[in-house]
């Protein structure tokens, strides 16, 4: 279930796909096939993947294995269309690819966009640029499992069944933080309305940014976005929506406040003509699979219905894949995200 991964993609401009991921993961093969089948037949997908380790072919060893395939992958995303947006299988194979980027001359994320997966905290801001990553709900997984623990202590019998856990969101970074559009006016445009749409933004306060007349602004907004520039600052004010929905107790008012509705009841029927039920239908059903949060909290994260699972144990891997990085930053005097 990627469609938002593919939504914080396709809502850079960006119309060309990749994914690189890992040979005999079956995590890293679900996610392909998964990608693979959302984004249909009719849109081309380039795919990345290291061969499988002959033998012990666990996470470790497998995202090792990534670390001495650099110059294959450098000279795969050298041939891939461009702007592209590539989804690696994890936040290890994110930066491999990040550190493949930089080492041969390939701009990120004006040329690659790059989004992993597992927001690892530390590689994620320790790679250069700061990678973008889908953010597991990890209290949503340990809730799932304790349920599940308490009703075999009960005696009842195990389910064969898995359970998907969606994570809670795309926590956005340097590395998916540029629009793949050529035309620099509805590129400010895009901009514009994404740093502004939860505050009451109408149209004349875009074109105000712009030296185009509305017809214009409404003719490149299709060509580029496939929408309208009024289509957009719904989409970017209903994806907060459904956030504060998922992620805190705030009421419907407080929501309507937040994200630029006059009234609940604007919120109320927009949100079930775009999205087909209810605000609290979805904040029941989105709140049902993951672990109850805290009274207000909010999380500056996208909503994302996918399926992931965390991985743990690589320090190892994280500090080989990390020393490109320190490497480049003595000689640069640091790091900086772009």
């Amino acid at each position: 279930m990627l469609e938002r991964a593919i939504e914080h993609l396709a809502g850079r401009g960006l119309s060309h796909f990749a994914y690189c991921g890992f040979s005999g993961a079956n995590y890293s093969e679900r996610r392909l096939a998964d990608f693979r089948e959302l984004l249909g037949s009719e849109t081309a997908l380039s795919v990345f993947e290291s061969p499988p380790p002959q033998i012990n072919s666990d996470t470790v060893r497998l995202e090792s294995v990534g670390l001495s395939q650099e110059s294959a992958l450098a000279s795969w995303l050298q041939e891939l269309p461009r702007p592209v947006g590539v989804f690696a299988c994890n936040d290890i194979r994110a930066q491999q690819v990040l550190n493949a980027c930089r080492s041969h001359g390939i701009a990120v994320p004006d040329d690659v966009a790059v989004l992993g997966v597992d927001n690892d905290e530390i590689l994620c801001n320790l790679s250069y640029p700061s990678l973008s990553s889908v953010q597991p709900d990890a209290r949503g997984i340990g809730y799932q499992a304790a349920a599940l623990l308490e009703k075999m202590m009960q005696g009842e019998p195990a389910s064969t069944t898995k359970i998907f856990v969606p994570p809670c969101g795309v926590v956005a970074r340097a590395s998916t933080d540029g629009l793949g559009i050529a035309d620099r006016h509805i590129a400010t445009a895009v901009r514009f309305i994404r740093d502004h749409a939860c505050q009451g933004l109408d149209i004349p306060e875009v074109l105000a940014q712009v030296p185009l007349s509305r017809s214009t602004l409404e003719r490149r907004f299709q060509r580029y976005l496939g929408r309208s520039p009024k289509e957009e600052i719904i989409r970017v004010r209903l994806n907060r929506v459904k956030q504060l929905l998922a992620q805190t107790d705030y009421t419907l008012a407080a929501i309507a406040r937040r994200t630029g509705f006059h009234s609940v009841e604007h919120l109320s029927a927009l949100f079930a003509q775009k999205v087909g039920q209810p605000p609290g239908h979805y904040r029941r059903l989105t709140q049902e699979v993951h672990s109850p949060r805290g009274a207000g909290q909010d999380t500056n994260t996208v909503l994302l219905s996918q399926t992931t699972s965390t991985h743990l144990d690589r320090d190892k891997t994280l500090r080989e894949a990390a020393e490109p990085v320190r490497r480049s930053g003595k000689a640069r005097g640091g790091n900086k995200s772009e």
